[in-house]
């Protein structure tokens, strides 16, 4: 019988990439594999698997696909053609990169024993104000924790019985499971894992060998620290199953909102209301810091909107070789319920400043113009 075309076997076109040639392939390989087929259709299946084994195998290899290409069925070594275990060998091999992890994984667990999982990892939200984050503190908080029941003292097991080997596993915590030529290795069904089973569980603990419990826990919060930074308790998380390693807790840092100050990375900014004859004369405030009162020169004529900075008194973050400044942000105040009297200075004062023209308003000459070019 002729054999037919290699492209055809496969389904793939003849200026077909190899990636195009290779998924093909091993869609072909998995229809037909024998271990897929079974009864009557297990002949045909089986001669089908050869042929695209054969043809992936020809047009995988450059030099091989172009002597097909050019002489056809006649340019290749019909001898070459793979058949009995071979074929199986070359659906293990084109399949390795889906089935490889699995394999691996499989000797890795060959030498046997018990499977130890590692806990869950544990989270802890902690609010701190601005000026703990800013100077660190020693805290304490206290987590669930798993202690060894006082009652079994660990084992699990009901005072007066005994822990027994897995009849499923034989102690090891893993069962082989085969199919074809396929053989996985998976955590027990009986024992999950454990290696052994508990006939009369603790009534204390109901069979864990532990208990729950409160601890309390020392953390140091670093100076500088910000919000949405976390710290990292190493082993305080879950214990882990079979004697594995305890997962890790985690303390999330949030900033507790400020009556003065927002932080801005190392820096923070406040807004320092100033008085309207103050901004107009000019002279000296004080304003608050991190570490105290500080004292801002105010020159004459001061605009709301001005902004201070003072060097180095922001906050030095954990990573921070110097610390950030602090950015104080002119609010002048406008009075509020006054008397006649005071409305009376102020028309005034009003008048006056009109009467000088822009020299006492700057702005306001500025926006006049900007408002007739506008309109015209």
């Amino acid at each position: 019988m002729a054999k037919r075309d290699f492209y055809e076997v496969l389904g793939v076109p003849k200026n077909a990439s190899d990636e195009e040639i290779k998924k093909a392939y091993r869609k072909q390989a998995m229809k037909h594999h024998p271990d897929r087929n079974q009864g009557d259709a297990s002949k045909a299946a089986e001669e089908k698997f050869k042929e695209s084994k054969e043809a992936y195998e020809m047009l995988s290899d450059p030099q091989k696909r172009a002597a097909y290409d050019q002489h056809g069925h006649a340019g290749v070594d019909p001898n070459m053609r793979p058949g009995g275990a071979e074929a199986y060998g070359g659906f293990a091999e084109a399949f390795g990169d889906i089935f490889g992890d699995m394999f691996n994984q499989q000797r890795g667990r060959a030498g046997g024993g018990k499977q130890v999982f590692r806990g869950n990892d544990l989270s802890y939200a902690m609010e701190v104000t601005l000026e703990e984050a800013a100077r660190g503190k020693d805290a304490q908080i206290r987590i669930p924790s798993w202690d060894n029941c006082d009652v079994c003292h660990g084992s699990g097991a009901k005072p007066g019985t005994q822990v027994k080997s897995c009849g499923t596993c034989h102690g090891s915590g893993s069962v082989q499971m085969r199919q074809g030529f396929f053989s996985v290795q998976q955590t027990c069904p009986t024992c999950r894992g454990a290696g052994k089973v508990i006939p009369e569980p603790c009534t204390a603990c109901s069979g864990q060998g532990k208990i729950k419990r409160q601890k309390t826990l020392e953390i140091k919060i670093p100076a500088g620290i910000d919000g949405g930074m976390r710290i990292r308790s190493a082993s305080n998380g879950e214990p882990g199953a079979n004697g594995g390693p305890a997962g890790d807790l985690y303390i999330e840092i949030r900033l507790k909102k400020h009556d003065i100050f927002e932080r801005e990375g190392d820096d923070i900014h406040c807004s320092v209301p100033v008085s309207f004859a103050t901004a107009a004369m000019g002279g000296e405030i004080e304003v608050p810091t991190l570490a105290g009162k500080a004292a801002i020169d105010i020159p004459e004529g001061t605009q709301t909107g001005k902004q201070f900075r003072l060097r180095g008194k922001g906050i030095k973050g954990v990573r921070s070789s110097y610390p950030g400044d602090l950015y104080c942000h002119i609010v002048i105040e406008t009075p509020v319920k006054l008397s006649e009297h005071q409305r009376k200075l102020l028309r005034e004062l009003d008048e006056s400043l009109k009467k000088g023209g822009g020299k006492h308003s700057p702005s306001g000459d500025t926006w006049t113009d900007r408002l007739k070019s506008f309109f015209s």
